[in-house]
């Protein structure tokens, strides 16, 4: 656990990828099995302690630490586990107790439940230094939020054992922690990990962002329009049938419909979307995201909202069939297999994303323009002759979102955020009047944005919370109602958990409107009359 709490450590203030790949690369070459695998799970999200949560962390240094010094410290630092780990009493006795290593404390905090936590996770804490108590409470509660993504970690590991990382990236997501039989692969001590007969994840391809200003041929490439659903890959072998999400998350019980969609092996792309009551039901065309929404994240699914929104998939790409591996074709050739399908695919269960056509580079901005149906984001654009491969390769596919939607705003509460942010005030609830503000009009919050400013743009945003702050709830500040934010976001619904009635789709900081005085900003009625539900 030492090694591991020095490689957290040093991951924390380390700021350059280049830098974050070395460390985990020794790290992985130099740890023994299953130490490692454990350690890596860790690091990107793949462990889940059901018995230990951030509240249970505030429990226990309750009984421990004065409840004002643990409020005052947790505010200043900006984080639970640093606070936590500093604050811990340490143990009285054998200083040379040995600490556990990383596997023992993955089988504890397994073992560990509800009713025994607040008794068994004292002890772990006790036999380690605050640099471990903090690696610790970090790998427990499953916040690690140290700049390690799962890419940059299958990258790390391709380095360290010198394999290439999309072969990686491809048994990674067949394999369960700690991960044995990778690690016997790319060290050269077993064959490949044979996936054959697993429903297995494989990454997706991915496309740029089209600069401005940028245009394309269409004699090379086709365009279908870019969905506003969630991208998954719906994979059948072994007689099994799995839903996956873009980063290889498995999210087949929130879509028990899908699961006996598929009638022969094959691992196809497309995106989740649902038929929305208004529409006909399952009859019906794509109904908005926050239709989707109600579905996503929930372990089971009523037979109501399973008939209220059925799901269903659109298809864009088939990357294995009945054992064939097409990745290496171009898209046009992928493409005709994927049209071949649909006469032997339900229905009801999937359709087939249709290509747009235009006369012209210009006549498809035309197009773009004019689309504002909710489920549509903008236009995906694909090189007919492109094999599908891993991750973002330059000129194949592009992504052409129309422009966003916006809105001014006024910022009503900010908290800190979290990892190099948590001295800083960078997570803004903003809202709209739901009037007018020299009537008396209310304000009422509309969205929460963390991102879309500058380092410089934050440092002036903190400056002001701290100066304009006139109430604290917790961790949350409220502010005068003096500041206006441009918004942009790419769609607004209707909901029932918001008092504004709304709900933004992906907002985001567009302006800090400093200039702008308050009474000026949106109102509410502006606001739904973007609504395409």
């Amino acid at each position: 656990m030492q090694r591991f709490a020095a490689l957290v450590d040093a991951l924390t203030y380390t700021t350059g990828r280049n830098a974050k790949l070395a460390l985990l690369a020794h790290y992985l070459r130099e740890t023994p099995d299953p130490d490692r695998g454990w350690a890596l799970a860790a690091l990107t999200d793949g462990l889940d302690f059901p018995a230990v949560k951030a509240s249970t962390i505030r429990n226990l240094m309750a009984e421990r630490v004065d409840p004002l010094l643990w409020t005052l410290s947790r505010d200043f630092v900006g984080d639970t586990a640093e606070t936590a780990s500093l604050l811990w009493p340490e143990a009285p006795g054998d200083d040379a107790v040995t600490p556990p290593t990383v596997s023992q404390v993955v089988e504890m905090l397994g073992n560990m439940t509800r009713a025994t936590v607040m008794s068994e996770l004292p002890k772990l804490l006790d036999r380690l230094d605050a640099n471990g108590r903090y690696a610790l409470i970090k790998l427990a509660t499953g916040a690690m939020r140290i700049g390690i993504s799962a890419r940059l970690a299958k990258t790390a590991f391709a380095q360290a054992f010198d394999v290439p990382v999309d072969e990686v990236e491809e048994y990674w997501h067949g394999l369960q922690p700690p991960y044995a039989p990778l690690f016997a692969w790319a060290s050269g001590a077993a064959p490949a990990p044979d996936l054959a007969e697993l429903p297995t994840f494989r990454p997706f391809m991915l496309a740029h962002p089209l600069e401005d200003g940028a245009v394309v041929d269409l004699a090379d490439y086709a365009a279908e329009w870019k969905w506003d659903g969630i991208r998954v890959q719906l994979v059948r072998a072994g007689e099994e049938t799995r839903v996956f999400s873009r980063s290889g998350d498995d999210i087949s019980a929130s879509f028990p419909d899908l699961a006996d969609a598929l009638p022969f092996p094959a691992v196809l792309d497309g995106e989740l979307l649902v038929r929305g009551s208004h529409q006909g039901g399952e009859d019906g065309g794509a109904a908005s995201f926050n239709a989707l929404q109600q579905r996503l994240g929930r372990k089971s699914v009523s037979k109501k909202m399973l008939a209220d929104c059925p799901a269903f998939l659109r298809l864009y790409d088939v990357l294995l069939l009945r054992g064939e591996d097409l990745r290496e074709l171009p898209w046009s050739a992928r493409r005709a297999r994927l049209e071949a399908l649909m006469g032997v695919l339900p229905d009801r269960r999937f359709d087939l994303s249709q290509l747009v056509e235009a006369r012209d580079f210009a006549h498809l901005a035309q197009l773009r323009e004019q689309a504002r149906d909710a489920a549509i984001e903008g236009l995906m654009l694909k090189r007919r002759d492109s094999p599908y491969v891993a991750g973002r390769r330059t000129g194949l596919w592009y992504k052409w979102k129309r422009d966003p939607l916006l809105v001014d705003c006024v910022l009503m509460y900010a908290q800190r955020g979290s990892g190099k942010r948590s001295s800083f005030y960078s997570d803004f609830t903003f809202g709209c009047w739901d009037g007018d503000p020299e009537q008396g009009a209310e304000l009422l919050p509309v969205g929460k944005a963390y991102f879309g400013f500058t380092d410089e743009e934050l440092k002036q945003l903190d400056r002001h919370v701290r100066q304009h702050t006139v109430n604290r709830f917790g961790p949350v500040r409220e502010t005068d109602k003096s500041l206006v934010f441009e918004v942009a976001f790419d769609s607004v619904h209707a909901s029932k958990r918001h008092k504004s009635g709304l709900a933004m789709r992906f907002p985001r900081i567009h302006r800090i409107r400093w200039d702008k005085p308050a009474h000026e900003a949106d109102r509410i009625a502006a606001l739904a009359a973007l609504v395409r539900d």
